[in-house]
């Protein structure tokens, strides 16, 4: 269903899945305030596949989180990375080193906030959108993804294991 949503533009899988990435979050008991941030793709990248699957899936998801705001416009991608597809983990760090600012500072200042993305490889998007966001000033960083890629030398999920096809984790600097 990630891919259909991903690739072949089926966002009528949207609100399942975002449903279920809301029932997971939701475990988590976060209070009223979060502001849910997706991982913003670069804006060419995003023109070519007409939307950001992240934005689809955040959106979903908020209709089931009450108290959470949406503040996709704080964080921007600036950098046109290479696809990170066939890339070790330090490529990838160092790939997206650089690729995103906080453009809407206000809006996460002192808060926390809920990062949302559709798949979890390395961590390094989810790391590097987390240093971005705590260097201007929000608390807590959550990351909830709604898959995590099985790949070599990768042995478990350290993230909240609800559900094998979501995961959650704070990231703290």
């Amino acid at each position: 269903m990630v891919h259909l949503l991903k690739y072949d533009g089926v966002r009528s899988v949207a609100p399942v899945l975002g449903a279920m990435l809301a029932r997971t979050v939701r475990r988590l008991e976060l209070g009223p305030g979060v502001v849910v941030v997706a991982v913003p793709l670069f804006p060419a990248k995003e023109r070519v596949r007409g939307y950001n699957q992240a934005v689809v899936l955040a959106d979903a998801a908020l209709r089931g989180l009450k108290g959470f705001v949406t503040g996709h416009s704080a964080l921007r991608r600036v950098k046109n990375t290479e696809s990170q597809f066939a890339l070790t983990p330090r490529m990838r760090r160092m790939n997206l080193r650089g690729a995103f600012v906080v453009a809407d500072a206000a809006k996460i200042a002192g808060r926390e906030v809920l990062l949302v993305d559709d798949i979890y490889t390395t961590g390094a998007t989810a790391r590097e959108c987390a240093r971005v966001l705590m260097k201007a000033g929000a608390g807590r960083v959550w990351v909830a993804t709604l898959a995590r890629a099985q790949t070599e030398g990768v042995a478990a999920w350290d993230g909240l294991r609800v559900m094998p096809w979501a995961g959650a984790e704070s990231l703290q600097e």
